[in-house]
């Protein structure tokens, strides 16, 4: 196989076989876990190995030369209706437990699936009916077109806000239905999806200096770009492939309105496989307020129930503690309970719960019992399962570090 090793060639030969690598390792991760997010992200790392390839191997002397140029030519390479829709659905399987792929989301797929047909076309037309440029008279790779390219960066914004909204959506449920929310937020997918920003952003840049300094605008600028492309997806590579721990709270999101519900697990599984049906929604989560408030009588009633299982049965201290096993065990449901602790106490379930815990690290600690054990041995045995989100949270609620409280309270 022909192959001109060159400077610009092998610095994106390099990252062009670490991305196979790493889109392997991934799809064999995906399959020894039955990790569907680790699935997407290979196939995304894969669709970015290919993003670069036509620079890679046109400096490798492929456009130059027969047969490789009409394999640049007629082999869709750039799968920019593809990328958008499979970071959307990463985001969605490393989130949510509950995402199936289904028919609905083919529809997602439509694009990029009629680019490939087109492709197709052109090689009938071309290279069977024809046997002759018509497609490609012009002498110019079509994955390269200005109509594909800006179309296909439109896509790829829109799938970054949806990503981005999902996530927003997806933090501010998690803090109203379990009280280990921190652990599950997911940094991860915040620097994903800015490193996935990136790379638009910097399509978008060089745009803009190929407009300014026309003599950008050739083959060697261009390739400063596709260099540029690389170390992210190369970062999205390394960083992936060590952050592929999914959640375990599933729940459902209306695109169009944003309204999240919760998913309760069947406690009868069938047929030994995990179902989920879907409760009554948990709150309204664009401003963090219910559509109903309860009256004074029933939110009464209910704060008084809540704080005498907190206190009597400390059921706090379980680090895994959710809105429905509280619902449980109170005998009513998570959309009333949530209601009760956003209004009532005015703190979401996250933060209620963490409230609980720290007054009892504060009591420990009262009692001197910093001298038989550690701070975070304390900590642990209040409920926390984190160094960070115990010290985050005895923060917001004291306004002091654990070690600056008790040196005052000494």
């Amino acid at each position: 196989m022909r192959f001109e090793f060159g400077f610009y060639s092998s610095m994106l030969l390099i990252f062009f076989v670490h991305g196979i690598v790493y889109a392997l390792l991934l799809f064999k991760k995906g399959i020894k876990n039955e990790s569907a997010s680790d699935k997407w992200l290979a196939l995304f790392l894969l669709f970015c190995v290919l993003y670069i390839a036509p620079w890679m191997l046109g400096f490798g002397g492929w456009y130059d030369n027969q047969p490789y140029r009409d394999i640049l030519f007629y082999s869709p390479l750039q799968h920019l209706y593809f990328m958008g829709p499979v970071i959307f659905f990463y985001v969605q399987s490393l989130l949510n437990p509950s995402f199936k792929f289904g028919k609905k989301e083919w529809l997602h797929l439509l694009p990029g699936i009629l680019y490939l047909l087109y492709s197709i076309v052109m090689v009938i037309t071309d290279k069977i009916i024809l046997k002759h440029y018509y497609f490609l008279a012009d002498n110019s790779d079509r994955d390269f077109d200005d109509w594909y390219q800006r179309s296909g960066l439109i896509s790829m914004i829109i799938y970054f806000v949806i990503s981005l909204r999902y996530y927003q959506l997806y933090k501010k449920l998690m803090v109203q239905v379990i009280s280990y929310a921190d652990v599950v937020l997911f940094k991860w997918i915040k620097n994903f999806l800015l490193a996935f920003l990136t790379m638009q952003l910097l399509q978008v840049a060089f745009y803009l200096l190929e407009f300014i300094f026309p003599q950008l605008n050739n083959y060697i600028g261009t390739w400063w770009f596709f260099f540029s492309f690389a170390i992210v997806f190369y970062y999205i590579a390394i960083t992936g492939y060590s952050n592929s721990i999914e959640t375990k709270v599933p729940f459902k999101l209306n695109l169009i309105t944003y309204k999240p519900s919760l998913l309760l697990q069947n406690l009868y599984p069938k047929n030994n496989t995990a179902t989920f049906i879907e409760d009554a929604e948990i709150i309204e989560i664009e401003n963090g307020e219910t559509e109903k408030k309860p009256d004074i009588d029933l939110l009464d009633e209910w704060k008084s129930k809540i704080s005498v299982l907190m206190e009597s049965e400390k059921i706090y201290e379980d680090p895994e503690l959710s809105l429905t096993q509280v619902a449980k065990q109170l005998k009513t449901n998570p959309s009333l309970l949530s209601k009760i602790i956003n209004q009532g106490f005015q703190l979401n379930f996250n933060d209620f719960i963490n409230n609980y815990r720290i007054t009892a690290v504060k009591e420990k600690l009262q009692a001197g019992e910093q001298k038989k054990q550690t701070l975070l041995g304390i900590a642990y045995d209040c409920g926390f399962n984190s160094k960070a989100t115990f010290n985050r949270a005895f923060k917001k609620t004291t306004g002091a570090s654990p070690k600056e409280w008790l040196k005052k309270n000494e």
